[in-house]
């Protein structure tokens, strides 16, 4: 499933692995539903369908009710269960050998009190009882300037401040010795500058880490680019600047795969013939994903269409990279897309598909697109007809508009 903990001694281990697999598990709405409890539920089909590790929504006490407003970060007290089910989750978690990934949000952080300017800049009574030089100046506190982009409407937290630093590494510390979480997912990591992500995964040695660095692609007008080179350079500089030890969410992929299943599929193979997400030049760190509680769910920013999920999840569960599947597409929508989705993992697993599995893209027409990895697994999406050459092909499971193969 994973390597166990007595394992760990390097935060790179699981990445060299490359046998990660994801499942979001959480959407927008999830706060309303007794949460942790339903996850409870849930924790023996997790581990039984494959999942190495599920990333679970921000625990901390917060203003806003799904998370991404928080406050106190030591109270686990929050709209998705008390600490006490939390810690119940977490235990059962481990028993089955799937790791929790914490949401950790720290671009960003309420304040209790009125400080500098009459904001809500200081966060007296609470720990971490920060003043308004732990907040950036372009945010209405007395610190520096922010290293990133900002996050409007809140206290932007300074990352240049030691002191902040430090409580933020002494807080994830305690979150992976004595909670019980194992990964780390860094929320709006435009914020601040990724070399302090650095310092928090050398300081916190979370197991693995993956990095949200959702930046715009290429448009002309309303049409997306071919060309995503760029958009997809600025994810893998963030990822050096975190010292190659994150991997960081493809957005590069998700953007043309999505473009792609509308009958563009050429678009799946860059001008030097390689996948063109993140997944194409560096698949190590790219963790590929179809939608998340943003892009998806009730919030719906840039979800993917909803009649080529199937076709989605065979792309990024047969490729290299590292898929994450989204709790939505694999509890709520139909058992059938669950199960489906359960046997494309079967096969990556059989056929020990990693994170940099090689591939050769073999078709990429408008209707179709067809590929082999690692001389293993072929698969095509699209509706345009393919079978791999050769006796030595049996098809492994197939579906709306895609098939996959194994030998």
């Amino acid at each position: 499933m994973g390597l166990d903990e007595s394992q760990q001694s390097d935060p790179l281990v699981v990445i060299r692995n490359g046998k990660e697999i994801i499942l979001q598990a959480f959407d927008w709405e999830s706060h309303k539903h007794d949460w942790w409890r339903n996850l409870d539920t849930k924790v023996p089909d997790i581990a039984k369908s494959g999942f190495t590790t599920a990333w679970l929504p921000p625990a901390c006490q917060s203003l806003a009710p799904e998370g991404y407003l928080p406050q106190n970060l030591y109270s686990l007290n929050s709209k998705y269960g008390s600490e006490d089910l939390l810690k119940a989750l977490l235990n059962k978690m481990k028993q089955y050998k799937v790791r929790a990934m914490a949401d950790i949000v720290i671009n960003h952080r309420v304040g209790t009190t009125q400080g500098h300017g009459g904001m809500y800049n200081r966060y007296d009574g609470i720990p971490m009882s920060w003043d308004e030089h732990a907040i950036t100046s372009c945010t209405g506190g007395r610190g520096n300037k922010s290293t990133g982009d900002n996050f409007n409407g809140v206290p932007n937290i300074d990352h240049t401040q030691s002191f902040v630093r430090k409580d933020l590494i002494d807080w994830m510390r305690w979150l992976r010795s004595s909670v019980g979480f194992q990964d780390f997912r860094f929320d709006f990591a435009k914020g601040y500058a990724s070399k302090y992500v650095k310092e928090y995964i050398e300081g916190a040695e979370p197991i693995f880490a993956v990095g949200e660095y959702w930046d715009t692609c290429n448009y002309k007008g309303s049409n997306l680019d071919y060309n995503q080179d760029s958009h997809r350079q600025r994810i893998i500089n963030w990822i050096d600047g975190a010292g190659q030890l994150s991997t960081a969410f493809d957005f590069t992929t998700k953007a043309v795969l999505q473009e792609a299943v509308k009958g563009e599929f050429w678009r799946l193979r860059d001008s030097k013939g390689k996948p063109p997400g993140v997944l194409g030049l560096w698949p190590s760190r790219a963790v590929t994903f179809i939608d998340n509680h943003d892009t998806g769910s009730t919030q719906a920013h840039w979800p993917f269409p909803s009649r080529h999920v199937m076709e989605g999840y065979a792309y990024i569960l047969t490729h290299p990279g590292i898929p994450s599947v989204f709790y939505d597409h694999f509890y709520e929508w139909d058992n059938s897309m669950h199960d489906q989705i359960v046997k494309l993992i079967a096969i990556r697993r059989n056929q020990g598909i990693h994170s940099r599995s090689s591939i050769r893209i073999l078709e990429a027409q408008p209707n179709l697109y067809a590929a082999t990895i690692d001389e293993k697994v072929s698969m095509k999406i699209g509706d345009g007809s393919w079978s791999p050459a050769g006796k030595e092909w049996t098809l492994a499971t197939s579906g709306h508009r895609y098939a996959v193969w194994q030998k």
